[in-house]
């Protein structure tokens, strides 16, 4: 007899939640990343062919719906105010001494805590079930991000059978590592850095479309547990080790005090260490244990009088420059690195710090055995601050005219900083390459996730793209977490990925500039690859929507030797590099910018787009004075209110399909 569907899809959900907390929370992976994807695809297949079972607490509803106009206010349960600073000994010492004027002599207990450099997050659980994320805002009112908050696989969206009504305070961070591919990929995509993972984390949780929140790939630690604004456990203490029990991912490294000095010590010592840790710290927080005490102490109009935050000092030195060093990045960014006379920044010997691009080292004026100003505070690594003097024999320092690592072609646009390899296969930019040629909109080769792609790499097993089809099945099952099941569905992915039409190859290749939509219509206009590679600039602009800076990139690409032999490779390797040429013909919406808003009647927004585009109309997602016409339905928002501060015309989406099906142009 046959399982019920219904039994299944329970099963699914349980052993998903299971694997996402072994991972998520406390980080021991029991299956592999293709393992997870299967069942995964499985719950997302009956919950297709049964569309009334879907709940908001499955796996498969943590990222979904359309990007909003704006967010929405929402109170807090009790205030959510911040913390008073103590930046020396000295105000430590004073905080501890009013605690204990407040509570007559009273002896009180301390739990001391990192403070980690995120956004503060407030979680509310309905019956178990994430119901509300706000942020803290003015610590009585804040904003409403649940379907990004929803995003944080470390953050449950169901609790433990009879958790009930709870609220969850935490904060929300970025990883030193998350921190780096988000800036890495920024600089490929030509937008400016975020200084620091908190503001990173910031700036993510409070985008509109949640699909980038998730991209971010955000944390959620907790720090309180509450029930109708109240603490629901006797002691701060208690409360932390019933979050855990609830699944929460719980800062480890926190230390019950009794006294002053075990308090100094615990500061010191994360002091000393906080580099070793995979997020940025900015301090230690500590606390009054006994809830009873805390609410004796009570609050001032801005924060509690029974909690501090102990703020580390920005770490600074003085040494010498003593050359620089040109590192190459997984997207074949040039970064410029100091080599420094090794100094001690707090604690930690400093030897390196990062100068940027070729524009910083102008602005600091800085040339080779300059005396320089050093700091550590938060950032990834180190950085030069100023010169403090010029150095005696100093020597200006020049970008290389090739890639130091592969002797690539190397370019730089004119509207920007950065220099960049242009070989797609440079061993630098190779772990990256293979991640966005696997990718699912581009060659879909399920399976081939960060993991295992760093051990195919470290490995030597794999030295370009190209190198993927010829993987085997033994080769692969012998790898870390990847048996004979695991591999035999990767390498018979790998081999489907060779019937990917034209337009998928192309955006494959990695080619500065050139996305999916410009993959299409390059294949659309040449009809092959080779097409593609033989034409120069000119010939390349002819092609809708490329202009001379993304033609200029195709170009780069194809002029650089290694590039064209990773094509010959992929050639062998049986992808497709022909397609029927489509001429495009104008279509009732040629030439015509159009910007959705709100939620229309009969279409979905991807449907929206799919309809104007293929009328030959274009989809921005941001009004401006080149916008045609603005498409609003139901609930629109501010960018409706933009249109009708620009003067642009407002249509529906009655209007809208009028156009499309009109016979001629709009």
């Amino acid at each position: 007899m046959s399982r019920d569907w219904r039994d299944e899809i329970g099963e699914l959900r349980k052993e998903l939640r299971r694997h996402e907390y072994l991972y998520y929370v406390l980080d021991q992976p029991e299956i592999s990343d293709a393992e997870y994807d299967s069942l995964m695809r499985r719950l997302q297949q009956l919950e297709a062919e049964h569309p009334e079972a879907v709940t908001p607490d499955s796996p498969t509803q943590r990222v979904g719906g359309a990007p909003r106009e704006g967010f929405v206010k929402a109170p807090h349960s009790s205030a959510m105010l911040s913390l008073d600073n103590a930046l020396d000994e000295g105000e430590l010492r004073e905080f501890l001494r009013r605690v204990d004027t407040l509570l007559g002599g009273e002896p009180a207990a301390y739990v001391c805590e990192l403070k980690l450099d995120g956004l503060s997050l407030a979680v509310h659980y309905r019956d178990g079930v994430l119901a509300q994320a706000v942020t803290r805002g003015d610590g009585a009112v804040g904003e409403d991000v649940t379907a990004n908050a929803r995003t944080i696989r470390s953050l449950p969206l169901r609790l433990p059978e009879g958790a009930g009504n709870l609220e969850i305070r935490g904060e929300t961070i970025m990883t030193r590592r998350a921190f780096e591919r988000l800036n890495a990929s920024r600089d490929e995509q030509g937008l400016s850095r975020f200084a620091n993972p908190r503001n990173a984390a910031a700036g993510s949780l409070r985008v509109l479309d949640p699909t980038i929140t998730a991209s971010r790939q955000l944390d959620f630690y907790a720090y309180a547990l509450l029930a109708d604004g109240e603490p629901l456990r006797a002691t701060h203490w208690e409360a932390l080790a019933e979050l855990e029990r609830l699944g929460f991912k719980v800062n480890p490294h926190r230390r019950r005090c009794t006294q002053a000095s075990e308090i100094f010590a615990f500061c010191a010592e994360w002091e000393a260490r906080r580099e070793q840790l995979p997020y940025a710290i900015d301090g230690v927080v500590i606390k009054v244990d006994a809830i009873a005490q805390q609410r004796r102490l009570g609050w001032t109009a801005k924060a509690p009088r029974w909690a501090i935050a102990f703020k580390y000092a920005a770490r600074q030195a003085v040494t010498v420059v003593e050359t620089i060093e040109v590192q190459v990045g997984r997207t074949g960014a040039l970064t410029p690195v100091a080599h420094l006379r090794p100094v001690e920044v707090g604690g930690v010997t400093v030897s390196r710090a990062t100068l940027h691009n070729e524009d910083e080292i102008a602005r600091l004026q800085l040339q080779i055995g300059d005396e320089v100003v050093v700091e550590r505070s938060g950032d990834v690594i180190p950085k030069v601050v100023r010169v403090r003097a010029p150095g005696r024999e100093r020597r200006p320092f020049r970008m290389p005219a090739a890639c130091p690592v592969c002797g690539g072609h190397v370019r730089r646009e004119e509207d920007e900083a950065i220099w960049r390899c242009v070989n797609s296969s440079c061993p630098a930019r190779l772990k990256e390459s293979i991640l966005h040629f696997s990718a699912r909109p581009v060659m879909n080769i399920d399976g081939l996730g960060e993991a295992l792609v760093d051990q195919l790499v470290d490995r030597g097993m794999v030295h370009s793209v190209a190198d993927l089809y010829d993987l085997t099945i033994e080769q692969v099952a012998a790898l870390e977490r990847m048996g004979e099941k695991s591999a035999r569905n990767l390498i018979a992915n790998i081999d489907r990925s060779r019937a990917n039409p034209l337009p998928r190859v192309i955006s494959a290749l990695g080619i500065r500039m050139v996305g999916e939509r410009t993959a299409q219509l390059l294949a659309d206009a040449f009809g092959s690859l080779d097409a593609i590679a033989a034409a120069d600039v000119e010939e390349l602009q002819q092609a809708e929507e490329v202009g001379p800076k993304v033609a200029r990139c195709i170009r780069d690409f194809f002029d650089e030797e290694r590039n064209r032999e990773l094509v010959e490779r992929l050639r062998a390797a049986g992808l497709q590099f022909t397609q029927e040429r489509r001429a495009r013909t104008g279509g009732p919406l040629n030439g015509r910018t159009f910007v959705l808003t709100g939620t229309l009647a009969s279409l979905t927004r991807e449907e929206a787009k799919r309809r104007i585009e293929a009328a030959g109309g274009k989809v921005s997602s941001s009004v401006s004075k080149k916008t045609s016409y603005v498409v609003a339905g139901e609930e629109a928002g501010s960018k409706l209110d933009k249109a009708r501060q620009l003067g642009v015309p407002v249509i529906g989406e009655t209007e809208l399909l009028s156009m499309i099906e009109a016979p001629g142009e709009a």
